[in-house]
């Protein structure tokens, strides 16, 4: 898991590495030739890794239940280059972030791929499931996929999945659906894209990018194509997201970096949210324990006070004026208050 650096996602999770396209401008092929080591050298390593049929039918896939390691111990993260790789020992990994995020699952690889096996997918929703509060946003260029899956009734529906369809010219496939949230990343964007002209249902949200690297046959989108795009937006209701390869086109007055509402909400894990909240002992109310006073009391001259509970400010105020007690200024109080016997030996 990564923090990352695509502006439209908190993270990024890569189960699976690799992909069998060869997209001239892909980024992900690039970065992998700096960090895979010596590749022959690792496959020499069979007792590291496992193997398992294509789904196309194609060359056999790589399979790592842990880390592979070079030579000083360090882990690879790229043992096999581009070749398609389930690295199971990630998948557990959405686990480890305390709060909601928006986590673009591949974004190394085309998980959804005709190579790719069903079982690996399958995997990836067990996940996405189990924990809930993230939400989890997948991207391929083989949106058939998606539809095979939804067919067969498998494909989750949950507010928190998002089902993106890659388009870089308008004849490019894409998958619709009013069951689930869908997005288009048009990246890089190689032609006008006349939206109106298409018959399908529209997506809960559009991605908008130009081609970098430094290719000689790099297309440069004119401003009138995302100008087109963005209009289209606007009358549909759709939010749209701008990335930065797009700043020296439209300028940052130009610039449009809308999401979603449900990719605006940030959660938490339960173990978090026990941290952070409790319940006043008194009305019961479930507050931040830090809007709240927190109770202690000791037994004994000299001993650590023990916490043994929360009450919001109301309760506090009502519990100091039945016992006759002057109220403290609630905004000047230290973080805690001791209530109870205080100093006494008994």
């Amino acid at each position: 898991m990564n923090r990352s650096k695509i502006e439209w996602c908190d993270h990024t999770l890569n189960p699976i590495t690799g992909c069998r396209r060869n997209c001239e401008y892909c980024y992900a092929r690039r970065m992998v030739a700096r960090f895979s080591g010596d590749v022959r050298l690792n496959k020499m390593a069979k007792k590291d890794y496992s193997m398992v049929p294509a789904a196309d039918g194609g060359e056999d896939l790589y399979v790592l239940d842990a880390p592979m390691l070079n030579e000083t111990g360090n882990p690879l993260v790229y043992p096999f280059g581009f070749a398609p790789t389930l690295h199971r020992y990630r998948l557990d990994t959405p686990a480890k972030l305390k709060m909601g995020n928006n986590i673009f699952v591949g974004a190394m690889a085309d998980v959804f791929g005709s190579w790719v096996p069903d079982e690996w997918i399958a995997e990836i929703f067990n996940i996405c499931q189990k924990y809930p509060i993230h939400n989890y946003l997948f991207l391929t260029k083989n949106p058939e996929r998606y539809k095979r899956i939804d067919s067969a009734g498998i494909l989750p529906a949950g507010k928190n999945m998002w089902y993106g369809s890659t388009l870089t010219r308008p004849e490019d496939k894409c998958f619709v659906s009013n069951a689930h949230n869908t997005f288009w990343s048009i990246e890089p964007i190689h032609a006008p894209f006349c939206l109106w002209e298409r018959d399908e249902f529209s997506p809960n949200w559009i991605i908008i990018g130009a081609e970098t690297g430094r290719s000689k046959n790099r297309i440069i989108p004119q401003k009138e194509w995302i100008e087109d795009i963005v209009a289209w937006c606007e009358k549909s209701g759709i939010p749209v997201f701008m990335k930065d390869s797009l700043l020296p086109i439209v300028g940052e007055d130009g610039m449009r970096r809308e999401f979603p509402k449900q990719l605006q909400h940030s959660a938490i894990s339960p173990k978090m949210e026990a941290k952070i909240y409790d319940v006043c002992a008194e009305c019961k109310v479930r507050l931040k324990k830090s809007d709240m006073i927190t109770l202690l009391a000791r037994s004994r001259r000299g001993e650590q006070p023990k916490q043994f509970g929360f009450m919001c400010k109301e309760c506090f105020k009502k519990f100091c004026r039945d016992l006759g007690l002057d109220i403290p200024h609630l905004a000047e109080l230290a973080d805690s208050i001791t209530i109870g016997p205080g100093d006494t030996d008994g």
